[in-house]
């Protein structure tokens, strides 16, 4: 069966200067800590995610014979690899701050190790492939629905919104999630489409990444004297699962992973994706 994916898109690197100010705000979006620190928790798991995503699809590529499929595994590399730096430099913004990044770090470095060394390679591609969906669906939504970045909400709080630079960092990474979001998964169905194999990666995928996450979130407001303010709960769990929480519209999308002829381009957002194209590419300056 053919891949879903455009045929002859393209999946090209690019390295825009986001103007990060140091110190970067402590909590950049709009004034608020929890959205900020879910954001900063989930940067946090990027750059050591993102290399081990690069190194499963490298273990396959030269199983790959469609050239095609090759060009995208090679905007793939390059795009995941600016993200690990990209996010990286942003860990070192947050040490600045204050917070223990080592700290979190050190639990997925040794899960990820543990992988490496003892999880076979198909199973390692399984779960880059688990995670690519993770964030490819948040990615379409970042895009897509103005709550995840700004500020004001049905009650008319936040007026101010996220701080524009690292805002639009956050949009360029959701725009290259969702030009690549199918690459790994293409490898995996031509290398393996064990559908059972997959369901169970995405099992364990998302209990880690949301383990981590809120270890991060809970050290974060930890570290700012908020992790027992009950306002910032109840205000930061409605943001993410009230009547309409940014999570909640997610829940479809996330399961349907689990179908047997699932395909991340059966998520058809290529006309959104052509529209942040122009925004980064055509005048850079101003997005």
């Amino acid at each position: 069966m053919a891949s879903p994916t455009p045929k002859g898109l393209e999946i090209r690197p690019r390295q825009p200067d986001f103007g990060l100010t140091q110190p970067m705000p402590r909590h950049w979006h709009s004034g608020n800590a929890f959205k900020t620190h879910l954001f900063d928790a989930m940067s946090v798991l990027f750059p050591d995610g993102k290399r081990f995503f690069i190194d499963s699809v490298r273990l396959f590529r030269a199983q790959i014979d469609d050239p095609l499929l090759q060009q995208q595994i090679r905007g793939f590399i390059g795009q995941e690899g600016h993200h690990s730096r990209e996010h990286a430099q942003y860990s070192e913004r947050l040490r600045a701050l204050g917070y223990d990044v080592d700290y979190l770090e050190r639990g997925l470095q040794r899960r990820l190790g543990f992988i490496r060394k003892h999880l076979p390679a198909r199973l390692q591609l399984a779960a880059t492939c688990s995670v690519e969906h993770l964030t490819a669906i948040m990615a379409d939504a970042v895009l897509r629905n103005p709550r995840w970045l700004a500020g004001a909400d049905p009650a008319g709080a936040d007026p101010a919104g996220a701080d524009p630079a690292v805002a639009r960092l956050w949009r360029w990474h959701a725009l290259e999630e969702s030009e690549h979001k199918a690459v790994a998964f293409d490898v995996y169905q031509a290398v393996c489409a064990d559908p059972w194999l997959r369901r169970r990666a995405m099992l364990q995928s998302t209990f880690f990444f949301t383990v981590d996450t809120l270890k991060g979130l809970i050290h974060m407001l930890k570290r700012d004297g908020l992790l027992w303010n009950w306002r910032v709960w109840r205000d930061g769990l409605n943001w993410l699962w009230g009547k309409h929480g940014i999570y909640r519209e997610l829940v479809g999308v996330y399961l349907d992973f689990y179908r047997g002829d699932f395909h991340p381009w059966q998520h058809d957002n290529l006309q959104l994706v052509e529209q942040y194209r122009r925004e980064f590419d055509e005048r850079p300056e101003l997005a």
